[in-house]
């Protein structure tokens, strides 16, 4: 067995895409002769919770924890919503109030790479005694936070020790650097950190192509693409809307407001009356304000059902239950590297996906290799228009049944941590 210590923020009861990753690789990794070690926060603020990954957790895995000065708790006492809506990612489009320019500046200015950089030096201290009296092979550090990954480049230069860098998401081209009024000092400090981690790592992972292809612009290390995916025992029994059924799960944040959409649902209730008799428009998760309105404003909320955050068994099921799937992203080029979690999990249901996003996504021709649905950027309203209508038609006739999907067997959690622990036996 090979020992690895994987160094994760996101770690149950944590809930969200965040913690799936590694969580779901641990459960599977001794299968295929590693033996984690787990390093997570002890008192970490999690914006949401998930009670049920916790079962999730083998019983006999070694977790280790330390305490992490969470300044997200010392900025509840400016503002619990604001800080609350910081920390989740709902940050608003709307100009932002005296409080949150400050909020911002400060995050992306004092805090950098994030907000958890006050865990890099009391984390190797910790980790640098533990490794003097128990053998570990390899370190893994996943991000974002990207600050774990100082952690991992400290233990490198101090013990040489073998080290995998995970990228869940890109570092400096990720889509809200806008939104932290960071200087241009600030800038080139995160781009300097970005360089240095991605020059000394041993290996990196990424999950997506464009990622790898940004990174590979930088340094002249290994990338491997492992993507997120689906656990086959989240398969659950479908129960199928009888409405025509809308349904996205996960955070619909309120720069991801899909207003070509809504125009489009609203002028089908309106031109076509079974259309509206039959359409139900079901939001699972966080949805920002913004987003709320704007459904509001396209005459929507009649049709508009809010379950609100439900557990991540919860939501499988009404993937499972959805007649369509829609997956949503931001309208710009730097979210082209973006592959939701969800996608793998609306695989799995067999549901049609209806998908938005910028020109060039990873998501698109996933969707396309694997005929799991249509993807579409949003100059395409009219063939949207059409799309949905001819979805409503099979719905109708009661032909929109579950789709013949392509071989998604390379995206089943268990393959993945195959390929994982294929990575770090390289080390």
């Amino acid at each position: 067995m090979k020992r690895v210590l994987i160094i994760t923020y996101y770690w149950p009861p944590a809930g969200g895409p965040g913690v799936q990753r590694w969580l779901k690789f641990v459960k599977y990794f001794r299968e295929f002769e590693i033996e984690p070690i787990v390093y997570v926060p002890l008192n970490a603020h999690y914006p949401l919770q998930d009670v049920s990954f916790v079962t999730e957790v083998p019983k006999d895995v070694e977790i280790l924890k330390q305490r992490i000065k969470e300044p997200y708790r010392f900025a509840k006492l400016l503002s619990k919503k604001k800080t609350q809506a910081m920390s989740s990612g709902l940050i608003s489009k709307k100009e932002p109030s005296l409080l949150n320019k400050l909020m911002l500046y400060i995050r992306g200015n004092y805090f950098i790479p994030d907000a958890r950089i006050g865990w890099v030096k009391p984390s190797v201290r910790y980790i640098s005694d533990y490794l003097q009296s128990n053998q570990i092979d390899a370190i893994v550090t996943t991000g974002p936070p990207h600050s774990l990954h100082l952690i991992g480049l400290e233990l490198k230069n101090r013990f040489g020790i073998n080290w995998l860098a995970d990228f869940r998401d890109p570092w400096t081209t990720i889509h809200y650097h806008d939104s932290l009024r960071l200087t241009e000092k600030s800038k080139r400090k995160h781009q300097a950190l970005e360089a240095k981690v991605l020059q000394a790592a041993d290996a990196i992972s990424v999950t997506s192509v464009a990622t790898k292809s940004e990174f590979e612009l930088i340094t002249q290390q290994k990338i491997a693409v492992i993507t997120n995916g689906f656990d086959v025992s989240d398969g659950v029994e479908a129960h199928l809307d009888t409405k025509f059924s809308l349904v996205h799960t996960g955070s619909l944040l309120s720069e991801r407001n899909p207003m070509v959409l809504w125009r489009v649902l609203s002028e089908l209730c309106i031109e076509r009356n079974d259309f509206a008799k039959a359409f139900k428009l079901r939001l699972v998760g966080a949805v920002s304000e913004e987003v709320i309105a704007s459904i509001e404003a396209n005459g929507l909320t009649p049709y508009l059902d809010l379950p609100g955050y439900v557990t991540h068994g919860e939501a499988i099921q009404q993937q499972h239950n959805a007649q369509v799937l829609m997956l949503i992203e931001i309208d710009r080029p730097e979210t082209k590297a973006i592959i939701p979690g969800k996608l793998f999990e609306y695989m799995l249901a067999q549901r049609p996906i209806l998908a938005l996003g910028p020109m060039g996504s990873d998501v698109s021709e996933m969707i396309t290799n694997s005929n799991t649905g249509a993807y579409f950027v949003y100059t395409e309203k009219d063939n949207l228009k059409q799309h949905i209508l001819d979805l409503f038609q099979l719905y109708s006739n009661g032909n929109l049944n579950s789709i013949p999907v392509s071989d998604i067997s390379q995206y089943s959690r268990r393959q993945l941590t195959g390929t994982m622990a294929s990575l770090l036996k390289m080390l």
